[in-house]
């Protein structure tokens, strides 16, 4: 006699083995075209390009760690080592004060010519380093370019970060020369970090600018010494801005070191007026230098790998 069970859903789910698995639904049209693999290209962008916030504040561990590692390159095996940052200022100050404060009798606008061309030399050193630096950073990176993506605009503004440590030495120095000529300070001290600033930017500007030129034009390499050379005397570092008549001094500011320079002293050195004709001039010099330089190196900067 045959016994035929009939089994509910309810019992195969009490059943020890597991239930045979439900066929796979069926798929459209289109369900099945999103499920075949898909191929990504990137192509290069064209044209002028911003900046990727998104990407720069990703990798700004990474930017830290460049930062810290050029300042560390920058004194490896040398005998002084950080004592560079101030024996360069301090011999210029020197050569500066005997030649043009004693022998030319260069005026200082009434404070000793040492506090008065020290001041000046506290931004445009930090200026000269960093362009110089930041001018041949890709050329002299040139393996790690080819080797890795990383934004590279990070490159020369590690160049030029790693001279802030160069600066805050500078200004203890600075401070020590103002205690042995018993200078006091000013009340407009409190504006200093604005015009720290706008050197950085002014910094990066020209940085970014000439290290995009440097890796297509190797000649720049040797044009930057000298244009730098050229632009110390075209700044007022040995000079006052007053030395220049009042209608000129504004073809002076379009050396965006020039009003920045004459701002470091009206900030530190009491009774020193401010030039804003000068400053704003210099300040619209420099905020058109930097986004110049970021433009004009993101758009030449996907060749940088092939040429580099």
């Amino acid at each position: 006699m045959t016994m035929t069970t009939t089994t509910t859903p309810t019992d195969l789910e009490s059943l020890p083995f597991p239930a045979a698995a439900a066929p796979a639904p069926t798929l459209s049209t289109d369900e099945g075209d999103a499920a075949e693999p898909r191929e990504q290209v990137i192509r290069a962008t064209h044209g002028w390009v911003g900046l990727d916030w998104s990407e720069l504040l990703h990798f700004r561990e990474l930017l830290f760690f460049l930062v810290w590692r050029d300042f560390k390159v920058r004194y490896k095996q040398t005998v002084l080592g950080v004592a560079w940052a101030v024996l360069v200022p301090v011999v210029q100050m020197l050569i500066f004060t005997v030649i043009f404060g004693t022998f030319l009798k260069m005026q200082s606008e009434g404070y000793p010519y040492a506090v008065f061309v020290y001041a000046g030399l506290l931004p445009w050193t930090f200026f000269s380093t960093g362009v110089n630096l930041a001018g041949l950073s890709l050329v002299n990176q040139a393996h790690v370019l080819t080797k890795i993506y990383f934004p590279r605009l990070f490159v020369p503004t590690a160049s030029v970060g790693a001279g802030l440590v160069d600066l805050v030495i500078s200004f203890a120095v600075y401070a020590i020369i103002l205690l042995c000529y018993q200078q006091p300070i000013s009340g407009q001290i409190v504006f200093l970090p604005l015009l720290i600033v706008l050197t950085v930017m002014a910094t990066l500007g020209v940085g970014y600018i000439l290290a995009a030129l440097t890796v297509n034009y190797r000649d720049f390499r040797y044009v930057i010494p000298f244009m730098l050379q050229a632009l110390m005397y075209a700044s007022p570092v040995i000079f006052p801005v007053s030395v220049v008549p009042q209608k000129y001094q504004w073809i002076l500011a379009l050396n965006p070191m020039a009003g920045i320079i004459d701002g470091f002293r009206a900030a530190i050195l009491p009774g020193k007026p401010w030039n804003f004709t000068t400053l704003g001039v210099s300040t619209a010099m420099t905020l058109l230098l930097f986004v110049l330089g970021v433009f004009y190196f993101r758009r030449v900067e996907r060749k940088f790998a092939d040429i580099a």
